[in-house]
């Protein structure tokens, strides 16, 4: 294995030694090893700037985060054994995790594959590459997932707008299998949904929730439930499936309003949930002048801080979309409140919130802490695999 040596300046291996796969451009001694003459995605040896080598990773000298570590030690090249083997290691997780194949496969950083997402359903896989260097890779990664899953199906889904900055086209396509006019179906405690893996969001569902929703169970039953930000009604199925009394799920796309619709006929909840398709800010102020009331709100939004330099905007819109929700809240309701926005931190989250409560002359009590699931491991080296934070409130008159 003869790779070219990508060397670090002085001191700048420190945080790799600590656990991290990041490398900067502004690390690397760009006089012994330029970065000009790499290709975008090109397999490396990183090297500490006295040469001893630290890993095998890839380079992009198009992309800020200018190389990814992606094995330790230079034993092993970047090839179907290297993929195989981290699947089987990240499989053997799920399942100690979860009774049936549907799960987030592979978590990036957190499973020792930067810049790779893959999420199984059944025996269908839906993989995202974000990165050159996995671009790069993607028939050793076909290879690997075809040996270990023999999967019915393998999508790319590599539409996400974070390939942007490593200079890649978005596109979404079938790498292995016969097309099928039929849904994708996933399961959720004993509910099924349709989802695309070719339209949908992300990879088409948000796996990283499921925990979370099962503490609906508890505090839905008999109760008037509002799932905003709704999108194929995991929310709302489940609150329906729990119990509630009544389920408005709300999403901005009609495509995701008409999933709703047959998700609740498909599992026989369709008495009790109704799908809205509105602007979420719009709706909530429109309900507060009708002085319409919900017992628990769910907001689930999508990332309004995806840039470090939009905190200060998004921080504002996390406040605002807080205080419309516990505008319509009951008196002695349930607000479960998320952002996904990994740039703003947890206590922002929770001091939005009660700075909202405050301007509202209510009070709030913090009852659950929550984050992303088991399948979405954090990296404690990583502080950017760690993104979800949520909360369940009580919100009481002050």
């Amino acid at each position: 294995m003869e790779y070219p040596a990508l060397y670090l300046k002085r001191g700048e291996d420190a945080r790799l030694r600590a656990g991290h796969l990041w490398v900067f451009s502004n690390e690397v001694d760009v006089a012994r090893s330029p970065l000009a003459d790499f290709e975008p995605g090109q397999a490396c040896a990183i090297a500490d700037h006295r040469g001893k080598p630290l890993g095998v990773g890839y380079v992009n000298p198009a992309s800020l985060i200018c190389a990814r570590l992606v094995n330790r030690g230079i034993d092993h090249a970047l090839d179907r054994s290297l993929f195989v083997h981290r699947f089987k290691v990240a499989l053997a997780l799920r399942e100690r995790l979860f009774e049936e194949p549907w799960y987030r496969l592979v978590f990036g950083e957190s499973d020792g594959l930067p810049g790779l997402t893959v999420d199984r359903f059944g025996d269908v896989l839906v993989a995202q590459a974000t990165t050159a260097g996995m671009e790069r890779l993607k028939g050793e990664i076909e290879a690997a997932l075809a040996k270990v899953f023999k999967p019915r199906q393998l999508w790319w889904k590599n539409d996400a707008s974070i390939r942007s900055l490593e200079n890649l086209p978005e596109y979404a396509d079938l790498a292995l299998g016969e097309p099928i006019d039929a849904p994708l179906i996933v399961r959720e405690a004993g509910l099924e949904f349709e989802c695309n893996p070719v339209s949908g969001q992300k990879t088409g569902w948000f796996y990283d929730q499921r925990g979370n929703r099962d503490q609906l169970a508890r505090l839905v039953k008999g109760k008037r439930v509002l799932d905003m930000f709704s999108y194929l009604g995991g929310w709302g199925l489940r609150a329906a499936r729990d119990g509630a009394s009544e389920v408005v799920c709300v999403d901005s796309s009609p495509a995701a309003v008409d999933a709703i619709t047959r998700n609740a006929q498909r599992n026989g909840l369709q008495d009790r949930v109704r799908a809205v398709r509105a602007d979420a800010f719009d709706f909530l102020r429109n309900l507060r002048e009708q002085r319409e009331r919900f017992d628990v709100v769910i907001l689930d939004p999508p990332a309004f801080v995806k840039r470090r330099k939009d905190l200060a905007e998004g921080r504002i819109a996390y406040r605002r979309l807080n205080e419309l929700g516990m505008q319509v809240l009951e008196r002695d309701g349930i607000l479960i409140t998320f952002s996904c926005s990994h740039h703003l931190p947890r206590s922002m989250l929770l001091d939005g919130v009660q700075q909202a409560a405050r301007h509202l002359d209510r009070q709030a009590q913090m009852l659950v802490s929550m984050q992303q699931g088991p399948d979405h491991p954090v990296h404690p080296a990583i502080a950017e695999t760690e993104y979800l934070k949520g909360f369940i409130l009580r919100v009481l008159p002050a």
